[in-house]
């Protein structure tokens, strides 16, 4: 475990040269560091957004971000889906799923219509959309192989298992 020394605190009592929070306002005031230990949720949504910056940068000239990407891919893969199957496949609730889908439908992307349920909606690829997923896949394959030369093998490995294990 880490520790931050006294002068990195911060919230200070006026008039005071300690910290309001200070373990050393207590009353038995023995200890004058505070134990700082990291945020597992925190670290891996900040290695995520790191990621998800890399894909997004390779993917840029093509107008789309890695997760547009993912829901074109599956699209394209599935064929006409319904908001609530894309949501599933993608780990994403229906509410989620369809303001992600309106964005890529205004750029002409998909096409939003009704399934044989008049009540859900079913997301189709355009032709457009597939020409821009034509475009960014080789930008997506290169990331890719970049990210595993960076990692490794033994780190990929590892995020398979976290993966499984999660």
């Amino acid at each position: 475990m880490r520790t931050l020394p006294r002068q990195k605190l911060r919230h200070w009592r006026r008039g005071s040269s300690r910290p309001l929070h200070s373990i050393a306002n207590l009353e038995f005031g023995v200890y004058t560091r505070i134990m700082y230990n990291p945020c597992h949720c925190t670290r891996l949504r900040t290695a995520t957004r790191k990621v998800a910056a890399f894909y997004d940068a390779a993917l840029a000239p093509t107008g789309i971000n890695i997760a547009q990407f993912a829901l074109l891919r599956t699209v394209a893969r599935r064929g006409s889906l319904s908001l609530t199957e894309l949501g599933r496949l993608l780990g994403l609730d229906r509410s989620t799923m369809g303001r992600n889908v309106r964005v890529v439908e205004k750029d002409g992307l998909v096409t939003i219509g009704k399934g044989k349920d008049q009540r859900e909606a079913v997301v189709s690829l355009t032709d457009q959309g597939q020409a821009v997923l034509k475009a960014a896949e080789p930008r997506w394959a290169k990331s890719q192989d970049e990210l595993t030369a960076r990692l490794g093998p033994d780190r990929m490995q590892f995020l398979d298992e976290l993966e499984r294990l999660l």
